[in-house]
């Protein structure tokens, strides 16, 4: 396949995923959702992915390659001790979901007018679930080339189209009223009664407290200084800049928390870099997570990581010159040995060194 159709198809993917990832609140919400991907027009490449996560942790996924539903996590192994036939179920659930994007894709390239290249449609829903105040919510988007095609809106139990491309299916899903009641009854009642579940089957995993590494980075001296934290879990976490104790927004930039391949987190958090005049130390990068101290690192340039080759100071120069020195001398000392061998190798041996000789002037011994 061409490079810049698996970049492509990656990009859009990752712009309708970074957007859902952002709706969970706080370290009590818990999250499940399926994300759907069909794709048109590319080869040796799946032409429909499902992954479901938990707590944006990957626990479930399906290819049109394998055609089979499968855990992505140990723990999800215990879901058949509750429902012994899920997996069959859910394989045949979600090849009869194939089918359906892949008709979607070509409903989609009739309205825009499209008739070949790359074309990917997308689907996601899922739930959430306070754990404290029992509080749920639902919710549902499609997605058509990275762009919102559909979404519906729990609490008016309507489809929004936010393309005109989109109104007649919007039309087709508002009028069919026990379409929407079925699927209400899903994400508020179903889907959060099966994200609880999930959560108990992993809790170890999806319940623990994982404190970060932060880090201070800088590309140059200019450039701002990156407060970057990688390694916790879970994945609602704050991070920002105070001076003199307050919370700092001027010349700030606050990153994306991102997925780290080992299911743990990461985030960043730029500032400006202050000016050679300013107290540096009244600066202090803030790392919050709930159950865990807060993380507060100074703002010390000494400890900042750079690529700019930093000027050595006089006792470092002192201990490379005498190592170079040190060096030299083994050189030359080896060099000299291996003369003397070479020399020693062309003549023939010291008389002294002959037996006979050695006899001759030790007579008796």
């Amino acid at each position: 396949m061409n490079p810049s159709m698996i970049q492509m198809i990656k990009m859009k993917t990752l712009v309708f995923l970074a957007l859902m990832f952002l709706q969970d609140a706080t370290a009590l919400t818990h999250s499940l959702k399926y994300f759907f991907t069909a794709s048109s027009g590319v080869t040796n490449f799946p032409e429909f992915v499902i992954v479901g996560l938990v707590d944006d942790v990957q626990m479930f996924h399906y290819d049109s390659e394998t055609k089979r539903a499968e855990a992505k996590q140990d723990w999800m192994s215990r879901v058949t001790e509750d429902d012994p036939q899920y997996w069959e179920r859910e394989t045949g659930y979600h090849q009869g979901s194939q089918q359906a994007l892949k008709v979607n894709i070509d409903t989609a390239k009739q309205r825009f007018n499209q008739t070949g290249g790359v074309h990917i449609a997308q689907r996601m829903y899922g739930c959430q679930w306070d754990d404290q105040t029992g509080k749920t919510n639902g919710f549902s988007q499609d997605g058509y080339d990275g762009e919102d095609f559909i979404v519906f809106d729990l609490k008016t139990e309507t489809w929004i189209a936010p393309t005109p491309e989109a109104v007649i299916t919007k039309h087709k899903w508002d009028n069919n009223k026990p379409g929407i009641v079925q699927y209400k009854n899903y994400l508020t009642q179903i889907c959060p009664d099966w994200l609880k579940k999930y959560v108990d089957y992993g809790s170890s995993s999806l319940l623990r407290t994982d404190r970060p590494k932060v880090s201070l980075l800088q590309k140059s001296p200019s450039s701002p200084v990156t407060c970057h934290a990688t390694g916790f879990y879970p994945n609602a976490a704050m991070m920002f800049w105070r001076k003199g104790g307050e919370e700092h927004h001027e010349g700030v930039t606050l990153g994306e928390i991102l997925p780290n391949n080992d299911g743990s987190f990461q985030t960043s958090v730029d500032l400006k870099a202050p000016g050679a005049s300013e107290d540096w130390g009244s600066y202090e990068c803030v790392f919050q997570l709930s159950g865990v101290e807060d993380i507060v690192t100074k703002l010390d340039k000494a400890v900042i990581e750079t690529n700019e080759e930093k000027p050595l100071d006089k006792t470092t120069i002192i201990i490379i010159i005498i190592a170079a020195v040190a060096v030299l001398a083994v050189i030359i000392a080896l060099a000299g040995f291996f003369i003397y061998k070479k020399k020693n190798a062309k003549r023939p041996p010291s008389p002294v060194s002959n037996p006979e000789v050695l006899e001759e002037l030790n007579p008796g011994a």
